[in-house]
């Protein structure tokens, strides 16, 4: 790659993919040695249109805070979670995890897409020296080698090339990669039904989430305003019926899973998309680097996911300024792969764990899940672990 057209644009970093993981890569950058190219596919604006819910760490919104892209108007648009109730229907059992006891103002935030989006693109949009943003863009090939990388891009009928000496994946899953082999793929044989709904009348737990594990699979219900974003995991045929069912028929459905503790009165639109989990066994290559939902699809039980594939980007951009030279050197590249491992292991085993002890209904585990609970509530050293984990994540713990 030496022989590099004079008309080929130029950059340090190409970041594929301008979703919250992307863009905090950029942030986090912003101000420092390298030139970056931030590429979106879809159009300046679109994710004012995202109906999606995303479940916010302390540590997040802590990370958010260094970026300056957590302030008065996001944090309106933000409900925060006070304590998590985790149960188990058909079995005895239960927890709390309290907000107080860690000595923070909430142990997460219940946020829309489009909300975080805003505050990180105002963000992207005030910090000198922040990145070049190309929307409406579509990457075809990603070619690289020792000397550099090359993307080419086509963006309103244009072919582009974009010469770098670094790529880093930002959008997509390692499913995407259907043929790669070091992408592993394990199918939970569950779907993820989506919606928002409004309890009746106004829960007295107000901002208190709950976690309910029951024989098809996690329901979770995060706080969002007056209101609640479900998600529940069901086999895919359930899903299916409760897509086709009426309104009064999927609240019947959630009334059922809580046992009459709490009811509802209205339902907004449901989706479901399936759930597997899916890991890139190398976040390294040559000249390029994978983050976020590219290098790991988590199930979304505990909301550890999305949190985790902030902190790959906040991590890679502190190796990249303390490196500050050659953006695609490999030595600080692989030096950013192991400081992930922890990270990416144990929230991966985490939530595999959870989903397959929890996602059944044989009377010997439903036993042994009870003690679990029971033990989380009455020794507090284990429940700091769990609450931790799902604050700051798997290093967090000593």
């Amino acid at each position: 790659m030496n022989d590099v057209p004079e008309k080929m644009e130029r950059a340090d970093i190409v970041i594929v993919g301008a979703g919250p993981v992307g863009m905090v890569l950029a942030l986090a950058l912003a101000g420092g040695p390298y030139r970056v190219v931030l590429t979106d596919n879809r159009p300046r604006g679109a994710s004012a249109a995202d109906p999606r819910v995303l479940a916010l760490s302390h540590g997040t919104r802590q990370l958010l805070e260094r970026l300056a892209a957590w302030n008065a108007q996001n944090a309106a648009a933000a409900t925060p979670i006070n304590d998590i109730h985790i149960s188990q229907r058909g079995g005895f059992g239960r927890t709390v995890i309290d907000r107080k006891d860690y000595g923070v103002p909430a142990l997460g935030y219940v946020m829309r897409y489009r909300d975080l989006a805003a505050a990180l693109s105002t963000a992207l949009d005030r910090r000198a020296g922040g990145a070049q943003v190309l929307d409406n863009c579509t990457v075809e090939t990603v070619g690289a080698d020792g000397e550099g990388a090359v993307t080419t891009v086509t963006r309103n009928g244009e072919m582009r090339r974009i010469a770098s000496r670094l790529v880093v994946h930002a959008e997509g899953t390692p499913h995407d990669d259907r043929d790669d082999p070091g992408v592993g793929v394990s199918d939970y044989r569950q779907h993820a039904i989506i919606a928002e709904v409004r309890p009746a009348p106004v829960s007295a737990y107000r901002n208190r989430a709950w976690e309910r594990f029951t024989p098809d699979g996690p329901l979770a219900l995060l706080p969002l305003g007056d209101g609640y974003s479900v998600v529940f995991a069901v086999p895919p045929a359930r899903a299916a019926e409760l897509l086709q069912t009426g309104d009064e028929g999927f609240l019947a459905a959630l009334r059922a899973q809580f046992g009459g503790r709490l009811d509802f009165v209205s339902t907004g639109p449901r989706a479901s998309f399936p759930l597997a989990l899916r890991v890139r066994r190398q976040l390294v290559q040559t000249r390029q680097v994978w983050v976020g939902n590219s290098a790991q699809t988590l199930h979304p039980v505990s909301g550890q996911g999305f949190n985790l594939g902030l902190r790959d980007a906040w991590e890679l951009a502190e190796t990249l300024l303390v490196h500050a030279g050659d953006a695609g050197d490999p030595a600080p590249l692989a030096r950013y792969a192991r400081g992930r491992s922890l990270d990416r292991s144990g929230s991966t085993a985490f939530t595999d764990g959870i989903v397959r002890l929890f996602s059944n209904d044989l009377p010997p585990l439903r036993w042994a899940r009870g003690i679990g609970l029971l033990a989380l509530d009455l020794a507090p050293p284990l429940r700091n672990f769990i609450a931790r984990r799902m604050i700051w994540g798997a290093r967090a713990w000593p």
